[in-house]
């Protein structure tokens, strides 16, 4: 999850938050965290509803490219027990996302203010490093002792991470618990960073890109706040370690930061798709 301003969110439906709070409550009936089959069934869930409230972009050659660099990182990654679906919400935030069981979303505003694609590749890798971490079970395991239930009325706006407080009061219904889910601890934040300077070499990425986009988040994100006040790592501090970590690896020849033009493709194409109309949802792709 990367640290942003809040962006435009729609209020949700009370029928959805009622069934995705049944679900929650049913789950919460369990022991320990998530199991894959409960967090899939969340995951669908929360998918169907995101499909109903988000703004995406459904121009194929955008949508393929960003499938295409989060197919190679899952292939790099190994195997896991969840189908991943990557999707391009139409946002100018500079924000991604995990939702459960492997629903990656990308914000256009983050594929436009990345440099180069391997910064954009590093982002996706951190995303895909909390769902195959499992902190979103995790997470919600945590959670529980927390008193859950009654924080979906008011905690909405968690997704954002630390600034977004304010809008915490205009988000309600079923997208309510992803916040809650998606709010990770400094240590989750750090090990997806880890697992992404793991992972972007196999798939062919300098993970140098995930530590340039921090940068470019310093500049983007304004001041922030101290390390103790947050849950998730100041800025400068996941530069610094996360450079560290790529000093520490024996890093093959040849690793990517360019993808010989696609990316500035891409981004073409974005900005002349916006200021459309409100797209159609999309289908729900499988990988």
């Amino acid at each position: 999850m990367l640290r942003t301003p809040p962006s435009r969110w729609i209020p949700g439906r009370r029928d959805g938050c009622a069934r995705l709070v049944a679900l929650l409550a049913l789950v919460l009936a369990g022991c320990g965290a998530l199991s894959v089959q409960e967090e899939q069934q969340l995951g669908a869930e929360v998918a169907r509803d995101a499909r109903r409230e988000l703004d995406f972009v459904r121009e194929e050659v955008v949508v393929a490219y960003i499938e295409s660099i989060g197919r190679g990182l899952v292939r790099a990654a190994g195997p896991q027990p969840f189908e991943y679906h990557f999707y391009v919400v139409d946002d100018e935030e500079l924000n991604a996302f995990a939702a459960p069981a492997g629903h990656v979303y990308v914000h256009t505003g983050l594929i436009l203010a990345a440099a180069d694609a391997s910064e954009l590749a590093g982002v996706m890798a951190h995303e895909v490093g909390h769902v195959a971490l499992r902190h979103i079970a995790k997470n919600y395991n945590t959670q529980r002792g927390a008193g859950i239930l009654y924080q979906l009325g008011s905690l909405g706006a968690a997704i954002f991470l630390p600034g977004a407080a304010g809008a915490g009061t205009q988000l309600v219904g079923q997208l309510a618990i992803l916040g809650v889910l998606n709010t990770f601890s400094r240590e989750a934040e750090e090990e997806a960073d880890m697992f992404a300077v793991k992972v972007l070499p196999k798939a062919g990425w300098s993970p140098q890109g995930l530590v340039s986009f921090f940068v470019t988040l310093n500049k983007e994100g304004g001041p922030s706040p101290p390390a103790f006040m947050s849950s998730h790592p100041a800025t400068d501090d996941r530069i610094a370690a996360t450079s560290a970590l790529i000093r520490a690896e024996k890093l093959p020849e040849g690793l990517r930061k360019s993808d010989g033009g696609k990316l500035e493709i891409i981004q073409r194409r974005i900005r002349l798709l916006s200021g459309g109309a409100r797209a159609p949802a999309p289908p729900l792709h499988r990988h």
